[in-house]
């Protein structure tokens, strides 16, 4: 958290840190190696007084509700002992794809993507040979340089990329055909 900054921004901040995350992924399996895509959607919003000092040394005070979105798509590999004797089972996935994000706060919509990754790893107990659940960690990431605010391309310096890393702890439930 930046230094100097009241309660409510702290607290619009942090609601921006925690939301709902949703991925699903489909693979076909040659033994314990899969092939195939994997999608991610991470959704959070948090409404919040801001304050500003204006050119003048005023401070300016405003409520503002903000929603962001950050989306991974792309081809994937997962590595799982799936076939293997056993009801506890080991799940790795990696994938490779686009990421995209947007915000919106009142009236401005910002939106960018670029290269992203992410990087799953999952404990799952086989509760039927085709229905497996357990914890699941993930690890989404990409970097910004460029983003669109209502129709207007900003282009960042390095020191001002916008990092769309983040980490997930979730249930996970998988569906084998």
């Amino acid at each position: 958290m930046p230094a100097g900054i009241s309660n409510d921004e702290r607290n619009y901040i942090k609601g921006l840190k925690s939301g709902l995350n949703f991925d699903v992924s489909a693979y076909y399996n040659v033994k314990n190696v899969g092939i195939g895509l994997k999608y991610s959607s991470y959704h959070a919003s948090s409404d919040g007084r801001l304050s500003v000092t204006d050119q003048n040394g005023n401070r300016v005070s405003a409520n503002v509700s903000t929603e962001d979105q950050i989306t991974f798509w792309g081809p994937a590999l997962m590595y799982s002992n799936y076939n293997e004797e056993t009801r506890h089972k080991l799940l790795m996935d990696f994938g490779i794809g686009i990421i995209s994000y947007k915000t919106v706060t009142g009236p401005v919509t910002g939106k960018g993507n670029n290269l992203g990754a992410e990087v799953n790893v999952a404990y799952q107990y086989a509760v039927t040979k085709n229905i497996l659940i357990g914890p699941k960690l993930g690890l989404t990431g990409g970097t910004l340089s460029k983003m669109t605010f209502n129709n207007q391309t900003i282009h960042f310096n390095d020191d001002q990329k916008e990092g769309l890393q983040r980490v997930s702890l979730s249930a996970a439930a998988s569906f084998r055909f």
